[in-house]
């Protein structure tokens, strides 16, 4: 065993014996608590019942649950209301930089995307200068999308959100604040460094060690506001969210420091690691950001509480055990120890367990209530994701067997089902995520509804569109591969259709970034109306004063 692979398994041994740890202190403290009632900690006195959704079209609101009581709230709603509203604009300014950030980046990452995606069918196209060559640009969009849009924008979300489940204000907002301009300094130093060739040469760690050490500073600075508020909570138990997102922000400076030191590992250990970090940059970091924003927004938009929150702390702690060394099955094949992979495998396909708990609850809290996704944008775009998150982790657990592994491990299906995780599941529900929490923090509604139906669809047709071709492409491939009767050629021929519908399908999610990009910057340049409470809820105005409020 090498020194690399020995200090992978450590770790990965010991989070999971500090998770438990952790576990039980939580259940000793009353941080953790298994029963009904502590799925309601996110509902204010007699808010259970009643939806909340900034983004739908006037007129549709009782629409979304015509049976709840509309009623004004009692006096009781006052404090509840107003810790909200606190904490609120107390992460505006954070918020605001890193959504308007990721925006910018997300663009950024899209057009490269597509230019990507057509020199597939157009291999001779762009190729005068190395600065537009596929190996230049690939790396520019993989990183752009997921340190400048997923990261920054996840980060947004956990900012707005940890303040709102504590019933505390954000503490150290300009600790976030540098550390959002540090992170956009990086990113933009590493994508130019990537344009003119400076790179480590190792999928998602291209980005060389030195200006890694800017991430490393961005991160440190951004987690202090975060934790520090985590200190101050006036709440005793933590919700799921709030334990999935404390999960994110230990565990992704553990792997990228491990990931990217330099001159640390090398050869075929390097591979491990690579794959190592890859599957749980997904895993550890994104996953547990759209599932904590999942469980907070499906309930929050219907004004009903999650089905079973014993079974969400189910899924998230077989998250933290199961997880850590299922990225090693990209290696099957590969000449690393069979051992090392058959425990990947075996991790993968025990993934099952968290991702059934967490299908079973956000799917069956959705019974009877789906006619909702008609009516708020937010809900059709966090559902569509946490549907998503079930259908990638299921097939990501059949692909790390050997006999499927072995048919599409090289062809174009890994490309579909990464983009499966990362945009169709953890986008997707960011994006649901950004369209609640934007009029709240700038206190305008969204100035044009029907741009966020144009933006779904675009969104998740195009994506759609793009896994399915690239599936059904890349079995065709593996299969072509596979035939030793047939000459390799065969096997890229195969995919040009496929390959075109992939081009397809990213233009239209492109497409749909651009009307997102634009909707957001009209609301933010004050272009919407100011945003009025809801009519079944007492205006914050008039709660500060109780004569009013009587």
């Amino acid at each position: 065993m090498t020194p690399t692979l020995a200090t992978l398994l450590l770790i990965t041994f010991a989070v999971s014996v500090l998770s438990l740890v952790v576990l039980g202190w939580a259940v000793w403290r009353h941080h953790m608590r298994w029963g009904p009632a502590a799925a309601r900690v996110i509902f204010g006195p007699r808010e259970e019942g009643i939806p909340e959704e900034p983004a739908v079209p006037a007129g549709e609101e009782k629409r979304i649950r015509p049976e709840a009581d509309l009623d004004s709230l009692p006096e009781a709603a006052r404090e509840e209301l107003l810790d909200r509203a606190e904490a609120d604009r107390s992460s505006a300014a954070p918020v605001l930089l890193f959504l308007l950030s990721s925006t910018v980046w997300l663009v950024v990452g899209s057009i490269v995307g597509v230019v990507v995606a057509l020199k597939f069918t157009f291999p001779d196209w762009l190729t005068g200068s190395a600065l537009l060559t596929f190996g230049r640009l690939r790396p520019i969009h993989l990183n752009a999308v997921i340190y400048g849009w997923l990261s920054m924008a996840g980060i947004a979300v956990m900012l707005w959100l940890l303040p709102r489940v504590l019933r505390t204000r954000l503490r150290g907002t300009w600790w976030a604040v540098t550390g959002g301009v540090i992170w956009n300094v990086a990113v933009t130093a590493g994508l130019i460094a990537l344009a003119f060739g400076w790179t480590d040469g190792l999928e998602w760690m291209e980005i060389p060690w030195a200006i890694d050490i800017l991430f490393v500073l961005a991160g440190g600075l951004m987690a202090v506001p975060l934790f520090a508020t985590l200190k101050h909570r006036r709440v005793g138990h933590l919700y799921v969210s709030v334990w999935y997102f404390a999960a994110a922000l230990v565990w992704f400076p553990i792997l990228f420091v491990i990931g990217n030191w330099p001159n640390l590992h090398f050869g075929v250990e390097h591979a491990a690691v690579n794959w190592w970090f890859a599957h749980n940059v997904l895993g550890l970091w994104l996953t547990p950001i759209g599932l904590g924003a999942a469980y907070y927004l499906i309930p929050k938009v219907l004004g009903k509480p999650i089905y079973s929150y014993s079974l969400s702390l189910v899924g998230f702690w077989a998250l933290a055990l199961f997880y850590s060394q299922a990225g090693i099955h990209h290696l099957i094949g590969g000449p690393v120890p069979t051992w090392l992979v058959t425990l990947s495998i075996v991790q993968s396909v025990m993934m099952v367990i968290p991702v059934i708990a967490v299908a079973i609850n956000h799917h069956v809290t959705m019974v009877g209530h789906f006619r909702a996704l008609r009516h708020s944008p937010t809900l059709r775009f966090v559902v569509a994701g946490a549907m998503m998150y079930t259908a990638v982790s299921l097939t990501g657990s059949l692909q790390s067997l050997r006999s499927v592994n072995q048919l599409v491990h090289f062809t174009h299906y890994t490309v579909g089902h990464a983009h499966m995780g990362v945009y169709a599941f953890a986008s997707m529900i960011v994006f649901g995520a950004i369209y609640f929490l934007v009029p709240r923090v700038t206190a305008r509604e969204w100035p044009r509804p029907a741009l966020i139906s144009w933006h779904f669809w675009l969104s998740f047709l195009g994506v759609g569109l793009y896994v399915v071709a690239l599936t059904i492409g890349g079995v065709l491939q593996g299969l072509a591969m596979m035939d030793p009767d047939l000459p390799f050629i065969e096997s890229v021929r195969v995919t040009l259709p496929y390959l075109h519908a992939r081009s397809v399908g990213g233009a239209m999610m492109t497409a749909g970034h651009l009307v997102f990009a634009y909707h957001v910057a009209v609301l933010v340049l004050g272009r919407g109306p100011v945003r009025q409470e809801a009519p079944w809820r007492p205006k914050l105005s008039s709660l500060s004063n109780p004569e009013i409020a009587s």
